[in-house]
């Protein structure tokens, strides 16, 4: 890499492009989760079908990766990355469900705590995914080994 493309260590330029996409990927998520939630509802709400974490955890649960997911994809496309990457940032979305569905019919969490660990679990997985891919998302040469 060369000095001036932005992966200079002792800038820090690299860090604060990789932090700045991290808050622009929970801010995508967000924005997925609260228009796409307000479309589901507002499109349930006539029918009377009542959905919610008391009732149906798992599609809320599976409908809010979703959701989250929708939003990142938007954004990772239009920020110009490519599919492989993009799916590894959904699939970070959709592994907490995958581990604590199940554990919420062993009755081993409740409603809760399931909700609260998969936010908590989604935030560490997206980090990890940017972190297996540091140059896409802005950590040059010199940093990875810092």
């Amino acid at each position: 890499m060369q000095a001036g493309d932005g992966a200079s260590g002792r800038s820090g330029h690299g860090w604060r492009h990789f932090v700045r996409h991290y808050l622009e990927m929970v801010v995508a998520m967000l924005a997925g989760m609260v228009v796409l939630g307000a479309v589901v509802r507002g499109v349930l709400a006539p029918t009377g079908v009542e959905y919610s974490m008391t009732t149906q955890p798992e599609l809320v649960t599976l409908e809010m990766a979703f959701d989250m997911s929708a939003g990142m994809v938007l954004w990772m496309r239009r920020r110009g990355h490519g599919w492989a990457s993009t799916l590894e940032m959904c699939g970070a979305m959709f592994a907490p469900a995958v581990v604590l569905i199940p554990l919420l019919w062993l009755d081993v969490v409740d409603t809760g705590t399931m909700m609260m660990l998969e936010h908590v679990a989604m935030f560490v997985l997206m980090l990890l995914v940017m972190l297996r891919r540091r140059g896409e998302y802005g950590l040059g040469v010199r940093e990875r080994l810092a």
